[in-house]
């Protein structure tokens, strides 16, 4: 089968991640997708020990002196592999796949151990309320859709409170608390789902491994020193302080400029001349590469279904929703309808981002955050959906189930929110080996 025919398993010459890294090598069998049609999702790299080359003396003839700092290949590193995958690409996460040692063995080149323990994630939790870096959009998504679904758990209080406790109902409380938070609500999913299409446009297209090859010492492995992969300052990707929004630079002037960075970490910015920050990709970009991504195209659902939600979030507003209120076709049309069209881009959206995790589009990938954000926010779109479906009538029940499906879908949301923060922060991810 030719390369059109199954997409997900060649990458594209112009998109293979870490082409030009030399100590990163693709295993061609672990490349592929979910869908045979779309863009790879995934793949494996394995890693090469290399050290940094010795410093030249004063008397070193010309060959000597051409070879000074540059990599030395000391041998492989069966036990460290490199994981690809498209969100992380997009997100700027790089993920290692290490390999347990025995105790006592001594490892030419070793990965940290694996952050699935209590203590690591623990770090990470803490670190989503203490580190903010604005300057990565990956992040900018993860809190502002956080803040939006705060928001709108706190409409689904007002929306739900008078039916279910009516001893706690205040004047205005549906009209004004209701429809104001719902209008601040969907602004803020539409503002995140134009940070998310930014996200999607700004992957890193030529990868980055994000890790560096230290020298260590350890007096328990008889007096000799171990290399040791540890997080790289020389990342290429948006989160780096470097690549700020709005800021347009070449490949060269992005280069890692960090004399004491490893040579095992070459700069895999962009090709030369390409801008470190995009608003919106060229038409070839688009047809070529996003219209195939998995990733674009949920994103794409999300921007879709946020702006044809943010309708409803405005008819809402106090001064337009008592007047159509009793007007039952511009209610279902203005108010109601679009409730539907938005949710359904979520559904569509959560479920996508599910699929991109996964190694096939029927088998769920659990130990994946990502699948985990996909699925909180499936579940989230389900309960916007529900929520006009039952609205459209004016029976009780069905008035309790709308605000009650909002209610629920409103904590999946900020599930799947809080989820995605973690992630955002966890920018070097270690994984243990299957055996």
């Amino acid at each position: 089968m030719s390369s059109k025919m199954n997409r997900s398993t060649v990458f594209n010459p112009e998109r293979e991640p870490l082409r030009n890294h030399p100590s990163l090598h693709l295993a061609p069998s672990t490349v592929g997708g979910p869908f045979h049609f779309l863009n790879p999702t995934q793949a494996h790299y394995r890693h090469d020990q290399t050290a940094p080359g010795k410093p030249s003396s004063s008397h070193d003839d010309s060959d000597d002196a051409e070879q000074q700092g540059t990599p030395e290949v000391t041998g492989s590193s069966s036990g460290v592999a490199y994981k690809w995958t498209s969100r992380n690409n997009r997100k700027g996460r790089h993920t290692l796949v290490v390999k347990p040692s025995p105790a006592g063995a001594n490892q030419g080149s070793s990965g940290p151990p694996p952050k699935d323990g209590v203590r690591q994630v623990m770090s990470g939790v803490l670190k989503m309320f203490t580190y903010y870096p604005f300057w990565d959009v990956s992040w900018l998504v993860a809190y502002v859709f956080t803040i939006g679904s705060i928001v709108w758990v706190i409409n689904a209080f007002f929306s739900l409170l008078p039916l279910t406790n009516p001893g706690t109902t205040f004047a205005g409380e549906t009209l004004y608390g209701g429809g104001i938070t719902a209008f601040i609500g969907a602004t803020i999913f539409e503002f995140g789902s134009v940070l998310l299409m930014l996200e999607a446009f700004n992957e890193n297209r030529a990868g980055c491994f994000g890790w560096a090859l230290e020298h260590v010492y350890e007096d328990h492995i008889e007096q000799q020193g171990g290399n040791r992969l540890a997080p790289s300052d020389d990342c290429t990707h948006h989160h780096n302080k470097r690549n700020l929004a709005g800021k347009s630079a070449t490949a060269d002037d992005s280069a890692p400029t960090n004399e004491k960075s490893s040579p095992a970490s070459p700069a895999n910015s962009a090709p030369p001349g390409a801008a470190s920050w995009v608003w919106w990709p060229s038409w070839h970009e688009l047809t070529t590469h996003h219209l195939h991504d998995l990733g674009f195209l949920a994103c794409s659902s999300q921007m879709f279904g946020a702006s044809i939600f943010w309708i409803s979030g405005f008819t809402a507003l106090p001064g337009i929703y008592n007047v159509i209120l009793n007007n039952t076709p511009v209610l279902n049309g203005i108010y109601w309808v679009p409730q539907v069209v938005g949710g359904s881009g979520f559904i569509v959206s959560g479920t996508l981002f599910m699929i991109e995790t996964q190694k096939r589009w029927y088998r769920p990938a659990l130990r994946e955050l990502g699948w985990h954000i996909g699925m909180w926010n499936l579940i989230g779109g389900v309960g916007f959906t529900l929520c006009p479906i039952f609205g459209f009538g004016t029976a009780e029940w069905r008035v309790l189930q709308s605000s009650a499906s909002t209610f629920w879908g409103s904590w999946a949301f900020l599930i799947g929110s809080l989820i995605q923060l973690y992630e955002s922060v966890a920018k070097h991810p270690v994984e243990e080996m299957k055996s």
